[in-house]
């Protein structure tokens, strides 16, 4: 069912109901002012604070597979190995990547949110997003610390959501309930985006009690299927993290119930994350079905969502539909699959634009794809007196999507990619980033 939101006030309350903390975990936020060491034009740096009343031995993580990654994932790999975590440390605006004392820096910071919680330092997760290739500003964050500390509250992770953004227009919840029990989980993201493992940054909370080694491989799982299966602009983050901790704090008896809530919370979330892209004018859903191994059928998809020509057209309402089938040959000719693309069905906005081996368009097929694509967009382009282009909304009017799918007959699979369009507002946001 379509979900539309009449102005930002609707979908704050929206995002508020969603963000329901989970029993057993607090969470604060502060904001300071810092001097890059970079540059000396000030800057303003959000912390968040996500912590469980009790050190929890039930927690999971997977990270991005850059080969070129962040402080905090290095340390975050560590973290894997110790007992318990009670903490997650956040910080925007830097992404601690690539810098001599990056490791330093953020072992610096944990050490100091585990003084203030009476925590061990190994107990504290760093995650940080923003600008690769800057220092991360140690010593005025843990000054700023206590703010955090001192705002750490239950019963909302709203503000948590807010305050983890950085290029992002609004903020990302979700929630389910298993049982007497919840998972809440937030994220941010809105470019540098195909995840490798996840997204930029997301966590997952949840009081029902599932053990570790129940919970690792659940998490793992169910990434790949959500996370792993969006594309803004194919390019994978060196900061992408997922955590999930669990406070115990209810029994799960059916742990099945709670996988399949813990997609369900995920595949949502991942798909906000690209309604939210840099610049997104359209959410683009395709699904392939039909394809002997599931990992062809990803990589199609994601070839669709990935092409610039494709996403291009969609951005300007433009049924060009022939881009669609010439990612779809790229992809399965490059790759030498036995798969003849001359036997796929392709349909946009469930009409059928290619079929039995030939395109059948007509031009009323031409005005039916592209009132589709009108339909399903999210805002038109605005342009200041510097002729630069932005989104004239900060929350999503509706969570309607352009409707690819491409099918082949005698196979079971069925893959869901979601990608988004490339516009102006993606050019402009990336190409003045750092000002």
């Amino acid at each position: 069912m379509t979900k539309t939101f009449a102005n930002e006030s609707e979908h704050q309350a929206f995002v508020a109901a969603q963000a329901v903390m989970p029993q057993g975990f607090r969470a604060g936020t502060t904001r300071f002012e810092f001097v890059p060491a970079e540059v000396t034009k000030p800057a303003k740096m959000n912390l968040t604070l996500l912590v469980a009343d009790e050190p929890t031995t039930n927690f999971a993580a997977v990270f991005t597979r850059n080969a070129v990654a962040g402080a905090p994932v290095l340390i975050g790999r560590q973290r894997l190995a110790q007992e318990r975590v009670g903490a997650i440390i956040i910080n925007n605006k830097i992404s601690n990547v690539g810098t001599a004392t990056g490791v330093a820096d953020a072992e610096a910071v944990c050490h100091a949110v585990g003084q203030a919680l009476n925590i061990p330092a190994q107990a504290v997760m760093p995650a940080s997003t923003g600008v690769i290739g800057w220092r991360l500003p140690s010593e005025a964050i843990v000054q700023a610390l206590p703010g955090a500390v001192s705002s750490l509250s239950a019963g909302s992770l709203a503000s948590a959501a807010q305050a983890i953004m950085t290029t992002d227009l609004y903020p990302k919840a979700r929630t389910a309930t298993v049982g007497g029990g919840r998972i809440t989980a937030i994220a941010k993201g809105a470019g540098m985006i195909e995840p490798n493992m996840a997204t930029m940054l997301a966590f997952v909370l949840t009081d029902l009690d599932v053990p570790r080694a129940a919970l690792r491989p659940m998490l793992a799982e169910v990434v790949d299927r959500t996370f792993n299966a969006i594309s803004i602009d194919s390019d994978t983050s060196t900061s992408d993290m997922v955590v999930a901790l669990s406070s115990g704090k209810v029994p799960c008896p059916d742990l099945a119930a709670f996988e399949q809530a813990l997609h369900d919370v995920c595949a949502r979330l991942a798909e906000d994350v690209v309604r939210n892209g840099e610049g997104v004018h359209h959410v683009i859903r395709v699904t392939v079905k039909g394809v002997p191994e599931a990992a062809w059928a990803k990589a199609i998809g994601k070839a669709i969502v990935n092409s610039p020509l494709v996403k291009t057209a969609v951005c300007g309402n433009d049924p060009n539909v022939g881009r669609v089938l010439a990612a779809v040959g790229k992809t399965i000719g490059a790759a030498g699959w036995p798969l003849d693309p001359r036997q796929a069905r392709v349909a946009m906005g469930g009409h059928a634009v290619f079929a039995n081996g030939a395109f059948c368009l007509t031009p009323a097929i031409d005005d039916l794809v592209r009132a589709h694509l009108e339909d399903t967009e999210l805002y038109t382009s605005k342009g200041n007196a510097e002729g630069m282009f932005y989104a004239p909304v900060k929350y999503p009017p509706h969570d309607r999507c352009v409707e690819i799918e491409v099918s082949w007959p005698g196979h079971a699979t069925d893959v869901v990619i979601v990608g988004a369009d490339l516009s102006h507002e993606y050019v402009t946001e990336n190409a003045d980033y750092r000002s």
